[in-house]
This record gives C-alpha cells, sequence and structure tokens, in this order.
C-alpha cells in the first residue's frame, strides 16, 4: 500500500492554498468589475454544488442569469 505524510502533505495542501487564494481573489476582482460596469454594488456569481452557475446579487433583486441558458 502506498503512503504520504503528513510533511508530504503540508507541501500540496500549501501549494493548494496559493492557487486557491489566486482564484478566488481573481473572481472577486471579477465581481468588483462587473460591479462599477452595471452600477449593482452588490452583484456576484452565484454557487451551487462547488462551482459558479450564474450571476445574481446579494440582495436577490435581480433576476438569476444561469450560465448556460440560452
Amino acid at each position: 500500500m502506498n503512503k504520504i505524510s503528513k510533511k508530504q502533505a503540508k507541501k500540496y495542501f500549501e501549494e493548494l492554498y496559493e492557487i486557491t487564494t489566486e482564484f478566488h481573489c481573481k473572481i472577486y476582482a471579477l465581481e468588483n468589475k462587473m460591479a462599477k460596469e452595471t452600477g449593482i454594488k452588490d452583484i456576484e456569481f452565484f454557487w451551487a454544488d462547488n462551482a459558479i452557475c450564474g450571476i445574481g446579487n446579494a440582495s436577490r433583486t435581480l433576476p438569476l442569469i444561469h450560465m448556460y441558458e440560452d
């Protein structure tokens, strides 16, 4: 049976943390850009099952726009 040590795993968790932090920072920057361009202060991407599936706003005054909707 193959094994991974806690020390080995820590290295990968640290790299994963860096990747996910960069990912979330880029999404946050894009949401800020959308807010400036649309004038909707609380516009954001909405998530379901750990995936982005559309755009809405936190105050729920904007009808949800699904990513894969025609």
